[in-house]
């Protein structure tokens, strides 16, 4: 027979669980209204190719895909999405970059790390003009695999087919206009050093696109080698970082500022307690006037 604090238990439960939807609705609205008063800024920030009404879609599409980014910082995942804007990439959809949640726990809430991905990487490097083409891929077990550095570097891979086996190296490689080309090859255990490294390597698309990502590794580190300006290594260095919002310079997540942590079920437990008011919930018109 439950007791009466179990029965109480239970009925806070049902109502949590019934208000769960409704808050999450709050918040979509609140996050579209953001996206929308920011969309002028968007716009001054993206190419010619790309619309502030695009961009925001796709941002949209990305956060619901993603329910923990509905608990993110309003500031810092703003100004993720400005950086996408001003890098003139689209997040999550086709790899071009992508919207990871963290637990920042000096500042006790989830942030937003701006990563580039893999196509990004290619795209940033294209923009150069003195590349002809870059691409990148992984090397399997049961692959024919052979390369060789000094005066006459040399590489060589035949895929298998069927089943190919574990990945066990990935390479980049770029042929320039003038003819020349450069590659780059790290062993898995080169890539899983990177990984170690980045404060996302647990999640994310560490996680979801683990070979996109290894990919991505590998072109960023013969960046040094490429011809390509200052302005594009500059936006290179945009992968990995966090801003506290759209006017604020970002930051690497590497930074002693940023602390990350695995997201706690319930960040409530780790925070400190707040006026019940200050909880409650915007309405896209709040949203929209706490931007001006």
């Amino acid at each position: 027979m439950a007791t009466n604090s179990t029965a109480k238990n239970q009925l806070s439960n049902k109502k949590n669980s019934n208000n769960a939807p409704t808050q999450s609705n709050n918040q979509v609205n609140t996050i579209q209204a953001y996206l929308k008063k920011m969309g002028p800024e968007f716009e001054r920030a993206l190419p010619k190719h790309m619309d502030a009404d695009r961009l925001g879609r796709i941002a949209m599409t990305t956060i619901r895909q993603n329910p923990k980014l509905l608990e993110c910082s309003i500031p810092s995942l703003m100004g993720a999405v400005m950086q996408a804007a001003q890098l003139g990439l689209e997040p999550g959809l086709i790899g071009h970059c992508y919207l990871v949640p963290f637990w920042n726990g000096k500042m006790k809430q989830t942030d937003v790390q701006f990563i580039i991905g893999y196509k990004g990487m290619i795209d940033l490097a294209r923009r150069s003009g003195h590349i002809e083409s870059i691409y990148a891929h992984t090397v399997h077990e049961n692959d024919e695999f052979e390369y060789e550095l000094g005066l006459h570097p040399k590489l060589v891979h035949k895929p298998a087919t069927g089943e190919r086996g574990e990945m066990t190296f990935v390479y980049a490689v770029a042929h320039f206009k003038d003819g020349g080309y450069q590659f780059e090859v790290f062993s898995d255990a080169d890539v899983e050093k990177v990984r170690g490294r980045s404060k996302a390597g647990t999640n994310g698309p560490w996680k979801t696109d683990y070979e996109e990502m290894a990919k991505k590794t590998v072109i960023r580190r013969m960046f040094k080698y490429l011809p390509i300006s200052i302005e594009v290594q500059d936006q290179a260095s945009q992968d990995e970082t966090v801003r506290k919002d759209v006017t604020e310079e970002a930051q690497s997540i590497h930074d002693q500022d940023y602390i990350d942590m695995p997201i706690p079920d319930d960040p409530e437990e780790d925070q400190p307690k707040e006026n019940p008011a200050s909880k409650e919930e915007l309405t896209p018109e709040q949203a929209a006037m706490d931007l001006q």
